[in-house]
């Protein structure tokens, strides 16, 4: 059969099926079908009661009732929902369904019987009506539903494909067998394979646990698999590269499942995907106290600043979990507010949704937000993070960044805000770009008003994350797409990396623990070299390794090889969350802050770069300046 043919005849027969559903016809079919079979099932009740040899009598009862008695359990079944779909639907909840439905069709022919027929039938014919009417019809059921998994796709013109899956716990087993069960999956998954230790001979449903990963090959080999399945979030990042490694070694194809509260039930297909650079840099995922998010979150005006960026859109679309009374989306582009409202608007429920376009540096517009709003929680993460950029434009960054904070937590306090969260980042720690410089400002902003301020104020600070706006990733993969050179600026470079909903997530966890003037730095799990970062996407860009090449163009201004979380003065202690710690800094009187910031302010525009850079060393002695200045070194080399 040709595609087209194909095709076509997937498209009748869908057409028939639809045409079906929407004229009463499945209906109709449904109850000449059950008025058959409830007949012959009395009948059959009948025959067994009497051996076989139903006396004249009987047989007079049986013909005056059979009408009533097929019309009373076609009501109590239409009724009970048995008629509104179709059987290869069915599930172990629809048999139990289907068995109250038989109990109550039995005691209402038990009353009709006993009531309105002059001449009863025995009462041992309606009892074994009854266990038939469970045999037969749950049969029936399980019948189609088992013809539909297994014979019709068995002789399927579909290509499929058979694949081992990881993992056994229950919710795997469940999500294996939804993959069976779909026709149109065109996949088989013949055995499961464990993530540790598993007791040999185990198995979840009809599937077998076959072993472990390290013997993923012989057990694709022995069951002719050519794929191999993965549950999003089973595996750690470490664990799905080791995996991707092997199979890629034996050519087997690894790809990535939907969790199984992901998976939407019925005749959809459920998608795969390929392995992408998150799932290899994947960690443990963290566990939040929700409960503890929930206390300080539930009921409150929350203002967002930064709201349409990559971190404080994550931080709101996490917030709505919690069901906030108000969340107000701050930001000074109109475009991505308009794009994050639009997006969380289906998503809100109960909780009011508001935008606000102000500049955080403007504190005429940023007081009519706060008059407006009386917000209770901030979560401030409007600011400049491109590196290189704002080593050209030094008062814009510290105004930005350093201003800004300053305005926000000034109105917070005025507004009498409970708790405020500033978004701060690894660069902050002995510093050696601007932003960084500016970064460790607004944290000694924070740290000067949380000692005179019954609001509480925290700072959370964390390293790149992946997919955020000027991230390194999709400026990799549009090299790749161009055939390369992907460019690096040195071999040894390393980068902490986190996924956005997770950084956002324990944004949350921390902002609900801090007490006042603690300083959390987020567990970024370890460093990871920007070269291996780049050799992970050719390879998952399907390209053998040796056809893009790497070229290693010098660090630019203001880049560092290797990110710090702490200041070695900066006593760290633990949490009562693991993936989390805090740092107490050392106190900053807020005059000294604000003298410097009103310096700044005075003088935009009439010094230059080099001497506020200058004055910057002089106020943050970590600050390494960098020697080189606004471009990188242009020597080459290629990996």
């Amino acid at each position: 059969m040709s595609m087209a043919e194909s095709i076509t005849t997937r498209n009748s027969k869908q057409g028939l099926r639809d045409l079906i559903e929407h004229t009463g016809v499945r209906l109709i079919i449904l109850l000449v079908m059950h008025t058959v079979l409830f007949v012959g099932l009395l009948w059959l009740a009948m025959l067994l009661r009497f051996d076989f040899q139903i006396p004249a009598h009987m047989m007079d009862r049986f013909r005056t009732s059979v009408a009533a008695i097929v019309s009373v359990k076609i009501v109590v079944f239409y009724l009970a929902g048995h008629f509104h779909g179709w059987y290869r639907y069915v599930s172990f909840s629809d048999v139990l369904a289907l068995g109250r439905a038989a109990l109550l069709a039995m005691l209402a022919v038990a009353a009709l019987d006993y009531f309105v027929f002059q001449q009863p039938l025995p009462r041992t014919v309606i009892l074994l009506d009854f266990l038939l009417t469970i045999c037969a019809t749950g049969l029936l059921r399980s019948v189609w539903r088992l013809y539909d998994e297994r014979t019709l796709l068995t002789f399927s013109n579909n290509h499929i494909n058979n694949a081992l899956m990881v993992g056994t716990s229950p919710q795997d087993g469940k999500l294996a067998h939804q993959i069976n069960s779909q026709k149109t999956s065109g996949i088989r998954i013949k055995a499961l394979v464990a993530v540790g230790e598993f007791r040999r001979g185990s198995r979840l449903g009809n599937l077998r646990v076959r072993g472990s990963m390290d013997k993923v090959h012989s057990i694709a080999l022995k069951h002719n698999c050519t794929h191999v399945l993965v549950s999003n979030n089973t595996l750690s990042g470490t664990q799905l590269r080791q995996l991707n490694d092997l199979c890629a070694e034996h050519g087997l194809q690894v790809r990535i499942l939907p969790q199984m509260d992901e998976v939407m039930q019925g005749a959809k297909k459920i998608p795969l995907r390929e392995l992408n650079i998150s799932d290899l840099l994947r960690r443990e995922p963290a566990q939040l106290d929700e409960k503890r998010i929930g206390n300080t979150v539930r009921g409150k005006r929350i203002l967002v600043t930064g709201a349409g960026g990559s971190i404080g859109s994550e931080i709101c679309r996490q917030l709505l979990k919690f069901n906030p009374h108000e969340i107000v989306l701050l930001g000074r582009g109109e475009n991505r507010i308009f794009a994050i409202n639009q997006e969380l608007s289906g998503k809100a429920g109960s909780t009011k949704l508001t935008t606000a376009i102000a500049d955080v540096t403007n504190k005429v517009s940023m007081r009519g937000v706060f008059e407006k709003h009386d917000p209770e929680l901030v979560f401030h993460a409007a600011a400049h993070k491109h590196v290189f950029l704002m080593e050209g434009h030094v008062a814009e960054a510290i105004t930005n960044n350093a201003h800004g904070t300053r305005v926000t937590a000034d109105l917070a306090i005025e507004f009498g805000v409970e708790r405020f969260v500033l978004i701060s980042t690894d660069k902050a720690v002995n510093p050696t770009s601007v932003m960084g410089c500016s970064k460790q400002l607004a944290e000694r902003v924070i740290h000067s008003r949380a000692l005179s301020s019954d609001t509480i104020f925290g700072v959370v600070r964390f390293g790149n994350v992946l997919g955020s706006n000027g991230s390194v990733i999709p400026i990799f993969q549009e090299q790749i797409r161009n055939g390369g050179p992907i460019t690096i600026t040195d071999p040894n470079m390393t980068r902490y990396f986190m996924s956005i909903p997770e950084a956002s997530q324990l944004v949350l966890q921390a902002g609900s623990m801090c007490t006042g003037g603690e300083v959390f730095c987020l567990d970024m799990g370890k460093p990871m070299r920007i070269v291996d970062l780049a050799k992970d996407l050719i390879h998952l860009s399907g390209l053998p390794q040796d056809s893009i090449e790497i070229e290693f163009m010098g660090a630019r201004t203001g880049e560092k090889l290797y990110e710090e979380l702490y200041f070695d003065e900066e006593a760290t202690i633990e949490t009562d969350h693991e993936k989390v710690r805090a740092a107490y800094q050392r106190p900053y009187e807020g005059t000294a802050i604000d003298d410097v910031l009103d310096e700044v302010l005075q003088q935009r525009g009439t010094v230059s770069n080099e001497e506020l850079k200058d004055q910057l060393k002089e106020l943050i002695p970590e600050y390494r300046r960098p020697l080189r200045h606004d471009t990188p070194s242009k020597a080459v080399t290629k990996s």
